[in-house]
């Protein structure tokens, strides 16, 4: 067949058409789905969902939101760029077997220390061909939630358990750079560590620690630890509200001498059977103020050594521990 000039044109137009066309299908979405009937191969809308988290992750958008189109286990996910995984009102969860559930690093990025990150309504569990704990509970996951590189991270209505190796932490927070934790709403246990709060490098860590229930932990329940980082700020947290219960230890503030600080503001919450200590400060920087707290049933219920400090707002309740220890006199004024 003989194509004219005129054809010829009609025929590039319509090409390059459909090419145009099809462009935006490999553009990524400002919201993603996953189901557990979706397939990874899916572009992860509402009615082409994903499979997993770390297929949904790929075609989101920074700054985007990933969301749950029904129950399901969407895996573990590794997190270099800001975005929202909200499995609110379904039943999202990741099985994260021998390794991590949920890793936030964005140090290969062009812009490292910058991405922020929320985590809410899911369901984290490391179970499956671990050893059982103390509490009987079989658990082979690493780290459930891994924060080693970004600003930002809010975990909120989450459940974290079964990562109970003798290592093994819930959430582990340990900026390079000026990072920030919000935990509210969640609950951790049955792991060898609840959280662990400890900067590194130059790095420094704030965290809001708000309605938690933090039990059966072996090891230790919450740790602010400035001893690997060389900033003066450290490690800083409010805890509110807190259950901590039946560790290893409670509370537990330390720092390297006098280098960085380990400090915590620990308000209105139960620390009660924990094995050796309830609350403790370790290290010249390191310091818990406490306000109307109950400390019972520990081992030891109130320590601090090295030059540590814990200090009281005269409206605590400690007894009822092996030792009740004592804090640091005099008492804060209250105003």
């Amino acid at each position: 067949m003989k194509i004219t000039s005129k054809l010829a044109i009609t025929i590039a137009a319509t090409t390059f058409g459909v090419a145009f066309y099809a462009a935006p299908a490999s553009a990524q979405a400002t919201r993603t789905w996953v189901s557990g009937v979706g397939d990874d191969v899916n572009p992860c809308s509402r009615t082409a969902p994903c499979k997993t988290f770390a297929g949904a992750i790929s075609k989101t958008a920074a700054g985007g939101e990933i969301n749950c189109l029904d129950p399901g286990g969407f895996g573990t996910v590794t997190i270099t760029k800001s975005i929202t995984i909200d499995c609110s009102g379904t039943f999202g969860s990741s099985l994260a077997s021998g390794v991590n559930g949920f890793n936030v690093n964005d140090s290969a990025s062009g812009f490292p220390n910058t991405i922020r990150v929320i985590l809410r309504g899911l369901s984290v569990n490391g179970a499956g061909g671990g050893a059982q704990n103390a509490q009987g509970n079989p658990g082979s996951g690493v780290i459930g939630i891994n924060f080693t590189s970004g600003a930002f991270l809010l975990v909120e209505d989450v459940i974290i358990q079964r990562f109970n190796t003798s290592t093994a932490t819930g959430i582990s927070f340990r900026p390079g750079g000026n990072g920030q934790l919000v935990v509210n709403n969640t609950v951790i246990v049955s792991n060898g560590n609840g959280i662990d709060i400890a900067p590194t490098g130059t790095g420094t860590a704030r965290a809001a620690i708000h309605n938690v229930a933090i039990v059966g932990n072996t090891g230790i329940g919450i740790r602010l630890n400035s001893q690997g980082t060389t900033n003066a700020v450290g490690a800083q947290a409010t805890i509110d509200n807190a259950e901590v219960n039946s560790n290893g230890q409670g509370i537990i503030m330390l720092s390297s001498g006098a280098t960085a600080n380990a400090l915590a503001m620990i308000t209105n919450s139960n620390v009660s059977n924990n094995t050796t200590f309830g609350l403790q400060s370790n290290g010249a920087a390191a310091r818990g103020r406490v306000g109307n707290t109950t400390i019972t049933m520990n081992g030891t219920g109130v320590n601090f050594i090295n030059g540590g400090d814990m200090p009281t707002y005269g409206n605590n309740r400690l007894n009822g521990n092996t030792v009740d220890g004592a804090f640091t006199s005099p008492a804060i004024g209250q105003q």
